[in-house]
């Protein structure tokens, strides 16, 4: 058969499939992410039925993946957005960041994995999943509840953070020393300051330049320019994701909402393909070895996400069952550890590191949704129990004498 025919056929059968796995997640209101891994399991290295033809076209659909995810991270917020953010709610996202990359890096190094894949692992465990999370507060109904903002800081931080983190470890996977890790960094610094700033400044300006009322002139704008800077970024070891990230960031106002509601389809089509293509590179052999440590990893870092939005909740003046709500509801990891982990198994630094993100996120993307419903009920009963038990009196010699009766006379 010609390889063209074989390509389709191929290609064909993976958004095929991918579309009947995310009707089957849509109407047990799931996410979806872990049916795509397990079908990129099943068709890749190892698995039942290996794709040849299509698996290069996956490769850059993939890579599309990646910076569509960002972008349309970055057309969520406004610069004033982060700003405030990072003003306002900075101990919140220390806090999360030393409870939840520090797992991560210590499971690495007890493993032997070496101080680049620990700073890898760092990354996939403190990362939750906003898209994710952003489902799950809308089939619960808590878009406005008072703790969901706090919640919402977090992951603002987390992905301002993701523009400081993917160049260091771009860095570190190229094998680049201190001083050129060090330059790279510095630039990464500069080109997010400055995007912010000229984001704050002239965001109304670049939105009128990038406007069209034309809605393919306006898809064709943004999608090329997002590209092109994600191109260019990565040719100076900044990260192709970051760069579409700022260029969400720089869009405001209605081009954003156009370009979001144009570029949602793509978004999902070619996110869907990088879950595949993770798979894809994942034998499922080597997922068995790798199980108990990230079931070890999911336990540890579920409870310090749980502590993580509390503590942050109750920071902010929320109640006790809210704080607990906005901890459960940060469990969830997805798209961004698989990126992080996909830049290491792109570099090839530990075999294993893949397997077990692929088995850490599988476990989390499904224990997540019910963290974030079930960890205030089981809290407030746990809290209530404890709090209807009778204090123990200790040893009756120890005790005082109950007072005796007052008798009267008549």
């Amino acid at each position: 058969m010609h390889s063209s025919a074989v390509f389709l056929i191929e290609f064909g059968a993976i958004i095929l499939g991918l579309g009947l796995l995310g009707r089957m997640a849509g109407r047990l209101k799931f996410s979806p992410i872990p049916l795509y891994l397990l079908a990129g399991l099943a068709f890749g290295e190892g698995g039942l039925l290996p794709l040849g033809a299509s698996e290069e076209f996956v490769a850059i659909g993939a890579e599309i993946g990646v910076i569509l995810l960002l972008l349309m991270l970055g057309l969520e917020y406004t610069a004033t957005d982060l700003v405030t953010n990072l003003k306002t709610q900075y101990p919140a996202g220390l806090v999360d960041g030393a409870l939840n990359a520090l797992p991560g890096a210590a499971m690495a190094l007890l493993l032997g994995w070496g101080p680049v894949a620990a700073v890898v692992l760092a990354g996939v465990t403190w990362i939750s999943s906003s898209g994710v999370i952003a489902k799950v507060l809308g089939d619960l109904g808590r878009l406005g509840n008072r703790e969901t903002p706090v919640v919402l800081s977090i992951l603002v931080l987390e992905d301002l953070a993701m523009a400081v983190y993917l160049p260091i470890v771009t860095a570190l996977l190229a094998g680049a020393g201190l001083a050129a890790g060090s330059a790279t960094l510095a630039i990464a610094l500069g080109v997010a300051g400055l995007v912010l700033f000229v984001a704050v400044r002239y965001g109304r300006v670049i939105s009128r330049f990038v406007s069209s009322d034309d809605p393919e002139k306006l898809l064709l704008v943004v999608l090329g320019l997002t590209l092109l800077v994600a191109g260019i970024a990565q040719q100076l070891q900044v990260s192709a994701a970051v760069g579409a990230f700022l260029v969400g960031i720089a869009l405001s106002g209605e081009v954003a909402e156009g370009a979001h509601n144009l570029l949602s389809p793509l978004r999902d089509l070619f996110a869907a393909v990088f879950f595949v293509f993770f798979g894809l590179h994942t034998d499922p052999a080597s997922i068995p070895p790798v199980l108990l440590p990230a079931l070890a990893l999911a336990v540890v870092t579920a409870g310090t996400k749980i502590a993580t939005g509390y503590w942050a909740a109750r920071r902010n003046g929320i109640s006790a069952k809210g704080s607990w709500r906005a901890g459960g509801t940060l469990v969830a990891r997805g798209e961004f550890s698989i990126v992080i982990a996909g830049l290491a198994v792109s570099a090839g630094i530990e075999p294993s590191l893949g397997p077990l993100a692929t088995a850490y996120v599988l476990i989390l993307v499904v224990v997540g949704p019910l963290t974030a419903r079930y960890t205030e009920p089981v809290a407030t009963w746990v809290t209530g129990r404890r709090d209807r038990v009778p204090v123990d009196p200790g040893p009756a010699e120890e005790r005082l004498p109950l007072p005796e009766p007052v008798r009267h006379e008549h």
